[in-house]
């Protein structure tokens, strides 16, 4: 009889292994990141490579537990708020939601049925929810969409400095990369970046009541919102190991979720 990888990487299996693997309560965690723009200081691959360790990590510690399986990541998603950038890939809405249809379908065609989309790049968020439900009617999965961090435009933290509008390539960001990758970080070239006039509005701003379409370019030449500036590698270390946390935590929630509940 083969025996079962225990990298808990999907794609390390061979064919004969899979149904030894996996079964109902298995679990399978898609990264998904972003290849675009992340201002002067940070490089193109900033929420592929963050996405890809959080999961990483927190399968590492959690996935035996569990019963949890990694893929690759995905890397080029929906980024067109940085399609004005040269080197910037991205992926059209309707591009993106037949993609994780495609990906949905082949993970229904194995004996998991949970899918979980670890999202790095805050743009596909609305998207990755629709497709959850879609994929939950059209494939009969149960789809979660999770985040190595909350986005501060969409409740997440921001420090304070930033005035709640750290959303790329500020302080959190930048201090994670510090942490994972700082020979692909080029702090003499980082700026603060932060629209204050939209601090005062009491709906219409990042993470408001009112939410508006931006381009990244909208908000300075350089492409960044937020402020990197403050950022170190310690702090890297602290957001990275609570990512991993909270990620393994929320795995053990799904684990023991089910649908339809009666």
């Amino acid at each position: 009889m083969s025996s079962v990888s225990t990298s808990r990487r999907l794609d390390e299996l061979r064919a004969p292994q899979l149904d030894e693997a996996l079964s109902a309560s298995s679990i399978i965690v898609q990264p998904l990141g972003a290849i675009e723009q992340h201002g002067p200081h940070l490089p193109f691959n900033t929420d592929l490579l963050i996405a890809d360790r959080v999961a990483t990590g927190a399968v590492d510690a959690v996935g035996e537990q569990h019963d949890v399986w990694l893929l690759p990541p995905l890397a080029y998603t929906k980024s067109n708020e940085h399609a004005w950038s040269s080197g910037t890939i991205w992926l059209s809405a309707s591009t993106l939601l037949a993609v994780l249809d495609d990906i949905g379908r082949c993970i229904a065609k194995t004996p998991a049925r949970k899918l979980v989309f670890l999202n790095g790049h805050g743009g596909n968020s609305a998207l990755v929810a629709a497709a959850n439900r879609e994929l939950r009617l059209a494939h009969g999965l149960m789809t979660f969409l999770a985040h190595p961090s909350i986005p501060p435009d969409q409740g997440g933290h921001s420090a304070a400095g930033e005035l709640g509008m750290g959303i790329h390539g500020g302080t959190d960001e930048t201090s994670l990369m510090l942490h994972l990758a700082p020979e692909l970080v080029d702090m003499s070239v980082a700026t603060r970046n932060v629209p204050e006039q939209l601090a005062d509005n009491q709906h219409v701003k990042f993470g408001g009541s009112v939410a508006f379409g931006w381009l990244s370019n909208d908000f300075g030449p350089d492409g960044h919102i937020g402020d990197p500036l403050p950022a170190t590698a310690e702090l890297g270390k602290q957001l990275f190991d609570g990512a991993v946390k909270s990620l393994g935590e929320a795995l053990g929630e799904i684990a023991a979720f089910e649908l339809p509940m009666t």
